[in-house]
């Protein structure tokens, strides 16, 4: 689990790129558990917020970027 305040301390290409492999890790699980070889049940809940706090991030930097136009 990410925390926020280290997730703001990053770049918005890191962000993106942190994003994209939470994407990825997340379909590897919800495939995993499809097949019933997921043992780790807990972290698809942990990729799943970590992936809205991303998103929370960036979508807080786009309303202040529209802000300073």
């Amino acid at each position: 689990m990410t925390k926020p305040a280290d997730l703001r301390a990053k770049s918005s290409d890191e962000l993106a790129a942190m994003l994209l492999e939470l994407r990825k890790e997340q379909f590897n699980l919800r495939f995993q558990r499809a097949t019933g070889q997921l043992e780790a049940t807990g972290r698809i809940r942990a990729v799943r917020r970590d992936i809205a706090r991303i998103k929370t991030i960036q979508a807080e930097r786009a309303r202040a970027a529209a802000v300073k136009k």
